[in-house]
This record gives C-alpha cells, structure tokens and sequence, in this order.
C-alpha cells in the first residue's frame, strides 16, 4: 500500500468511520485540527489506528507539522517510506 492515493483513501475512510468526520469536510487544503475537532484522546486513538492499518508510529512532532489533511497523508506516507 506504498501507493498515495491509497494511503489518501485509507486515512479518508479511517477519519470517517472512527470519528465520524464528515465527509465533505476532508480535503486536502483543509485544516486538520478546525475540520476534526479532535480531542487529546481522539489522538490517542489515531495513533493506535494508524499504527495498526500502516504499521507506522506517529509521535507529537508529526501532529507539531501536520496543518492540512495534506500534511497528515505526507507524513505518513514518509513514515512508511521510510520503513520499507
């Protein structure tokens, strides 16, 4: 799944069905933090997921860069980029 548009529609998907983000809402210019309403235990919870669809860690330093949905689908993508 080393394939962007998959890794888009992986996190589009997990964002929607775990946290019940609206749709219209995602996109990738979009602010993550206005557009998910997320609270520190929503990110807990998005780490574990992450971790467990990408096998991938995500840390406070990735979220610190993480502005636009954008970002969030970068840094994962090098994460995994960087497993392989």
């Amino acid at each position: 799944m080393n394939n962007k548009v998959s890794i888009h529609q992986k996190i589009n998907e997990i964002l929607i069905e775990e946290f019940e983000v609206d749709e219209e809402v995602i996109s990738p210019d979009a602010s993550l933090k206005e557009s998910l309403d997320l609270d520190s235990l929503d990110y807990v919870d998005l780490v574990v997921i992450i971790e467990s669809n990408f096998g991938v860690k995500l840390v406070e330093a990735d979220f610190a860069e993480m502005v636009t949905f954008q970002d969030f689908y970068d840094v994962v993508a090098r994460k995994i980029g960087a497993k392989n």
